[in-house]
């Protein structure tokens, strides 16, 4: 009964969330497993990758296969490569002071490299709702001029009404004198 190592679906439609299990290679996908390792949640940016690093090197060590996903997800979390230190470690190649050392140099990199990440992440975000309030400020200057322009025609178009009135009512007058005369 080969074990596999890989993801659980869960979540609603169309917003996945995953658990990385350890099941037999022939349950199904969401059925039966042997063990829960952590979960992956792909919609963050970058990806939340919770996992029990000590048991995944473990079963990695004992033989359980992952599939490509969770293959690639343990060779970003490190385990991979701690099997492959302890590998060496095991045959003398290198002592086991040695391979803590670069998991731990390896270690710091990669937080660097994800805390790099999330700072972009969060600064393009930022400079998108800058951008953003500065066009909609533009779009709201050109309505608000648009609107000014339109109640002054209206203003000079009532006050040219009533000067006309006003016209219109001294002509009559002047007519009438003229008349009467």
């Amino acid at each position: 009964m080969p074990a596999r190592i890989r993801l659980q679906r869960h979540g609603k439609k169309n917003q996945p969330f995953y658990h990385i299990v350890v099941a037999d290679g022939r349950a199904p996908r969401d059925g039966k497993f042997i063990e829960k390792l952590g979960t992956y949640n792909p919609l963050t940016n970058p990806a939340t990758i919770e996992l029990n690093f000590d048991s995944a090197v473990n079963w990695v060590k004992n033989g359980a296969q992952p599939s490509p996903t969770v293959r690639r997800i343990l060779s970003y979390k490190g385990v991979l490569l701690r099997r492959h230190l302890q590998i060496g470690v095991e045959k003398g190649a290198i002592s086991q002071e040695t391979a803590d050392v670069r998991f731990n140099e390896w270690l710091q990199a990669k937080e660097a490299k994800i805390a790099n990440k999330k700072s972009e992440v969060e600064n393009a975000g930022r400079n998108t709702r800058k951008e953003r309030l500065e066009a909609e400020k533009k779009a709201n200057e050109t309505k608000a001029a648009a609107v000014a322009a339109k109640r002054q025609a209206a203003i000079e178009a009532a006050a040219a009404a009533k000067a006309e009135a006003e016209a219109t009512e001294n002509a009559p007058a002047a007519d009438e004198t003229a008349t009467e005369a």
